[in-house]
């Protein structure tokens, strides 16, 4: 059996508000959220007592989704400082196609997105970069250039 499709990527973090502030200006939708505690959330994640809140947004075309994840208990834990260079193993980071990533960029910066590095351009097909999201996950961003840009 092949694999259908991916669901979803999941991102545990530490102010859902916030994260979902900042996926939003990025142009996702909010599905919704909920809470999930009970017998399944512990079976499925292998700790006990689980209870968290989650909320789930959706890329514009649809086809894309990423679930956020905030631990009330057991407490989330911090596997050592966020601002990890993003060489480390199990580091993840989520792309994103964006049609003006300078615009992007901007309009993430007031709800704490920050360059890793910088803008750069890659021959002449696209710019890309990385910020730190919430909860110091690394946010990739990519624009096309369109021929003669």
């Amino acid at each position: 059996m092949a694999v259908q499709r991916m669901d979803n990527v999941g991102i545990v973090v530490d102010d859902m508000d916030a994260a979902v502030a900042f996926f939003e200006e990025l142009g996702m939708e909010l599905e919704g959220r909920s809470q999930v505690e009970g017998l399944f959330a512990d079976q499925c994640t292998g700790l006990d007592g689980v209870r968290c809140d989650i909320a789930m947004l959706r890329t514009p075309d649809g086809h894309g989704r990423l679930e956020l994840s905030e631990y009330h208990n057991p407490t989330a834990i911090s596997d050592g400082p966020r601002e990890r260079p993003h060489n480390v193993l199990g580091t993840h980071r989520v792309m994103f196609a964006v049609d003006d990533l300078g615009d992007t960029v901007a309009r993430l910066r007031p709800h704490g997105g920050e360059l890793v590095g910088e803008i750069a351009r890659f021959e002449d097909s696209y710019l890309l970069c990385y910020l730190r999201g919430p909860a110091g996950v690394i946010v990739g961003l990519a624009e096309e250039l369109r021929p003669g840009a």
